[in-house]
């Protein structure tokens, strides 16, 4: 073992719980000590398993970051908008909505994430853009960032300071989507990922490197045409998203790859109008997600000694392989994690009058076995001549749940 330490520059135990608890694939964070992070830092206890936990862990992705709802308006929905996708945030949700969409627009969305916490060099910000070609359809691209704030190397037997450094990752992107009809659209995305979490350090005798990675996307969306319900307009659209289909993350030589989280992503969402004039509708929107990543056991004989080691499925390969039940290490014990389980499911409600000012609610659920976020959401929008501005805000279930009181804002504009 090394002799060095990384350790954030302040709150460590509190944020390590939380990022546990909000990303499944930071649970082996539950072995890491409660004062001080052993081997890596913080950034890359989110990501790399260590090998007490390799056993039967065979859900472990990296980058988590990529999971992050980044628009204001979906995260106000219950984490929702694989059906809807009709601003430049489809790119996220369904890049196939893109196909639908006319005009331009840019838009940024800005949280200082897991503030509840007071890491004010902990932030999230996701700038997107769409433009319109005629004859092409609609393009896109987007800028993913996570901030993890500066971490400090010192020596294990004193607290003098090696070194410190910065931990952030990125992600850059390219979206497009085409019309197959006039109610059917596919979609895809492409991503750059890079992960640089104790770059420059050494671990082990190991030295740390950036990780880096593609990522694709594969969408459709299905939208009727206007329909009677009732006896006002009515809406139906329904989709899906596979998104970060791409190799695993490697951040030392000698290190197994760990997957990209892989996220099939399915819903609907009906849109009606309240009024025959159309000047108050509702959305109602429900999405259905699930993490496609696995790792599997590879046994060596060598000498007649076998050697058990649990590597990262190939992404097409995990795309068969994740349907069945899966052991998971929760800081104390293995327990399965039924298929079902595995389902993360978000609702919401948006209500807009005039197309100027718009209400929104909705909840979400992951199992306490797969990741435990329970959470009602709130969030409100403006709308004025080519400006508009949305927030969200999360009311967890627990008082001292990380995610209390995110907000994000988001601020769009269309020329």
């Amino acid at each position: 073992m090394s002799n060095m330490h990384y350790i954030p520059n302040r709150n460590v135990s509190r944020l390590i719980n939380s990022m546990k608890k909000f990303f499944v694939s930071a649970k082996p964070m539950a072995l890491l000590p409660k004062t001080r992070v052993n081997l890596l830092s913080l950034a890359l206890a989110m990501v790399l398993a260590l090998g007490s936990v390799a056993h039967a862990q065979v859900a472990i992705t990296a980058v988590p970051f990529l999971q992050i709802e980044p628009d204001s308006r979906g995260a106000a929905m219950g984490n929702t908008g694989v059906a809807i996708a009709d601003n430049a945030s489809a790119m996220f949700w369904n890049p196939a909505g893109l196909a639908f969409q006319r005009g331009n627009q840019v838009s940024i969305t800005h949280s200082n994430w897991l503030a509840n916490f007071n890491v004010d060099d902990l932030f999230y910000d996701y700038l997107v853009g769409k433009y319109y070609v005629e004859g092409l359809g609609t393009i896109g691209a987007h800028l993913t960032y996570l901030n993890l704030g500066e971490q400090i190397q010192t020596n294990e037997d004193s607290p003098d300071i090696i070194s410190k450094f910065n931990s952030y990752e990125l992600a850059l992107g390219l979206s497009y989507g085409f019309e197959v009809n006039k109610n059917l659209a596919l979609g895809t995305s492409l991503r750059l990922i890079y992960s640089s979490l104790a770059s420059g350090t050494t671990v082990s005798q190991q030295k740390v490197n950036p990780g880096s990675s593609v990522g694709v996307d594969l969408a459709m969306l299905y939208k009727t045409n206007p329909f009677i319900l009732g006896q006002n307009n009515a809406r139906f659209s329904a989709g899906f998203n596979l998104s970060n289909v791409g190799p695993g993350m490697q951040y030392t030589d000698n290190a197994q790859k760990d997957p990209l989280p892989t996220t099939l992503r399915a819903g609907f969402a009906l849109e009606y109008d309240l009024d025959a004039e159309g000047y108050n509708s509702i959305t109602f929107a429900t999405d259905v997600s699930k993490i496609m990543a696995r790792k599997k056991e590879v046994v060596k004989t060598q000498a007649g000694v076998s050697d058990t080691s649990y590597v990262a499925a190939g992404p097409i390969e995990a795309l068969f392989s994740s349907w069945d039940t899966f052991q998971r290490f929760d800081g104390q014990e293995y327990v399965d994690v039924s298929l079902f389980q595995q389902l993360m499911f978000g609702a919401g409600l948006e209500y807009w009058y005039n197309d100027l000012f718009a209400l929104r609610s909705g909840f979400y659920y992951e199992d306490p076995n797969n990741g435990d976020r329970k959470y009602i959401t709130f969030g409100a929008g403006l709308r004025y001549n080519a400006f508009g501005i949305d927030f969200s805000y999360i009311k967890t279930l627990e008082s001292d749940h990380p995610l209390a009181n995110t907000l994000r804002f988001s601020v769009l504009l269309n020329f």
